[in-house]
């Protein structure tokens, strides 16, 4: 009995791939172009997932820990503690240490050079991702289109309308505007996902800027 459900599993799984199979080339060539657009959009999710939470940090918390350390350190100490930290806090903070001493004017507008950067840095494939969401479904309507001029060719070959001949066209035409769609749909998802994420970022990097500023201007540090 063991040893019979994992072969049974096996052969369920050999059906599922080998109807994908099916249905993938019941699509034509248009799904070649939808598997790319696919796999491209599948990459930029998974580097934007690694970049996004590798930065992840508590911004009030971290901003403490650096004016602790100069408290007990010095500036020196607290921007050599951000810079081996890679979250964009980080990054905004070690900004505003490098300029301490000088005017308000001159620490912003160096944490805004830097801002500017990181936010670059943050950004980065968010237009591919949005440009596949709308993409895909061009993609899909294309292969509708084929479809639909297939199979009225067919009919006009034969002389008359065979249903088998009609189907066939039909059939491609709404694969691929079902696989076009279903491609779309979680791209649109984690592209807003990401937005949402690089929003709080900006939010955090302000936050933590405009604390450590304030304090670096009252406690005069150098």
């Amino acid at each position: 009995m063991k040893g019979i459900i994992p072969i049974l599993l096996i052969h369920q799984a050999q059906g599922v791939v080998q109807g994908m199979v099916d249905y993938f080339h019941k699509g034509g060539g248009v799904m070649w172009l939808l598997l790319i657009v696919a796999i491209l959009a599948l990459a930029v999710i998974i580097e934007r997932f690694y970049t996004l939470f590798r930065l992840r940090v508590n911004p009030r918390k971290f901003v403490v820990e650096v004016i602790d350390i100069i408290e007990g350190e010095g500036v020196g100490a607290a921007m050599e503690f951000c810079s081996r930290n890679a979250s964009v806090v980080a990054k905004i903070c070690q900004a505003a240490l490098e300029k301490a001493g000088e005017s308000r004017e001159i620490i912003e507008e160096n944490v805004a050079r830097r801002a500017s950067v990181e936010l670059a840095f943050l950004d980065r494939g968010m237009l591919w991702l949005a440009s596949f969401s709308t993409l895909a479904p061009i993609l899909g309507f294309l292969g509708t289109v084929t479809g639909m001029i297939r199979a009225f060719a067919a009919v006009a070959a034969a002389g008359e309308v065979e249903p088998t001949l009609v189907a066939s066209g039909i059939s491609e035409a709404l694969i691929t505007t079902a696989t076009g769609l279903l491609i779309a749909a979680p791209i649109v998802v984690f592209h807003t996902f990401f937005s949402s994420r690089i929003n709080a970022f900006s939010r955090e990097m302000e936050e933590a800027a405009n604390t450590l500023i304030e304090y670096i201007l009252e406690s005069k540090v150098k």
